[in-house]
């Protein structure tokens, strides 16, 4: 296909999200509100949200145009996966000479292995060019940004700094570079370590690292709740979208192992999705992970993670909702947003 096409295409998905989260998203509020108005009592349970409206004709049409244009998406006839196939030769070879430290042997999590995340067909990590695939799915990841959606991670990188400096800092889970690329920039002087699951995510992360001259940052291959630092190595960890893809077990592993690599009174900050206020929002929320192959959004929304952390000996825990962009979420905006949140702890000094 060409790459007119292409982008002609994915644009027109984009715009499809786009109505889906500004016109049908709010309209489907408007229907559930009228029935629970209506209703014995107000809901007070996703469950009970989903007695509702679960026969409802906007909902059904609701949930199917989600799930069928993040498929068309990934692998419709002009989707990311088929695209990027027939350029493979070209896009393979710019990812030969990366630094990246790749981990051939490092077996796979049977979580990680067993669904499609995000209906990227095989995962991010079972072909050499899904950190391409993931990089240009990931700019209509937020509707209401559409090709903005770099700055959700700046406005986190700088909500992180400006708590403080870093000399070592620890990016959990760093995908193919765009939740690392912007702390490299806010602490040049940092020495940062990038780790992820993905082969072709951190390949990717590393070429772009040297396109873009970041001399202070290193790719690595790497499960994030098993990595081989010593401890006490870091005064700073960070995750961005990591946590919710994780099932509850292996969160408590990765806070177990960002407490071992910190050092006393050293930080870490999370930005995911977590803070949820009432049940149609949960409803919605669930049903979203559902429809996009995220089976753990769920079970994250659910855990106490202020608990959790407690126990893990941290303090100074702060768990904040999060704007992705300047005006998102203001009051009398309808539209359909992910609950952005970012949580934050300290190590005991």
């Amino acid at each position: 296909m060409d790459d007119r096409s292409f982008v002609a295409a994915q644009d027109f998905l984009l715009a499809s999200k786009t109505y889906w989260t500004k016109r049908i998203y709010p309209e489907l509020k408007k229907t559930y509100e009228t029935a629970a108005g209506a209703a014995p009592a107000p809901p007070e349970t996703p469950a009970e949200v989903a007695a509702l409206l679960e026969g409802e004709v906007l909902y059904r049409y609701f949930s199917w145009l989600e799930r069928h244009l993040q498929r068309f998406k990934y692998a419709g006839r002009y989707g990311l996966v088929p695209y990027h196939d027939e350029r493979r030769a070209a896009l393979s070879a710019e990812l030969r000479d990366t630094d990246a430290e790749l981990a051939p042997g490092l077996e796979m999590p049977n979580y990680y292995q067993r669904v499609d995340i995000h209906q990227h067909p095989g995962g991010v990590w079972s072909d050499e060019l899904d950190g391409y695939v993931y990089e240009r799915g990931a700019r209509s990841t937020t509707p209401l940004m559409g090709a903005a959606h770099g700055d959700l991670h700046h406005r986190f990188t700088d909500l992180v700094a400006a708590r403080g400096g870093a000399k070592d800092i620890l990016d959990m889970g760093c995908g193919f570079g765009k939740s690392t690329h912007p702390f490299c920039t806010s602490f040049p002087t940092a020495r940062v370590e990038a780790i992820d699951l993905s082969g072709p995510c951190v390949s990717l992360g590393a070429h772009d690292a040297q396109t873009k001259g970041s001399g202070n940052v290193r790719f690595r291959q790497m499960n994030a709740y098993e990595t081989d630092y010593d401890d006490g190595s870091f005064d700073l960890v960070t995750s961005t979208m990591v946590i919710h893809e994780l099932p509850p077990r292996e969160i408590e592993r990765m806070f177990t192992e960002a407490a071992r690599v910190l050092a006393p009174g050293g930080r870490m900050a999370h930005l995911d999705f977590y803070t949820i206020d009432g049940p149609f929002a949960r409803f919605i929320h669930y049903g979203h992970g559902r429809r996009n192959n995220e089976p753990f959004m769920q079970p994250l929304a659910e855990m106490d993670l202020h608990a959790s952390l407690t126990e893990k000996g941290f303090t100074n825990i702060e768990v904040i909702p999060f704007k992705e962009a300047e005006g998102v979420g203001e009051s009398g905006n309808d539209a359909w947003r992910f609950p952005w949140t970012v949580i934050m702890a300290e190590k005991m000094p």
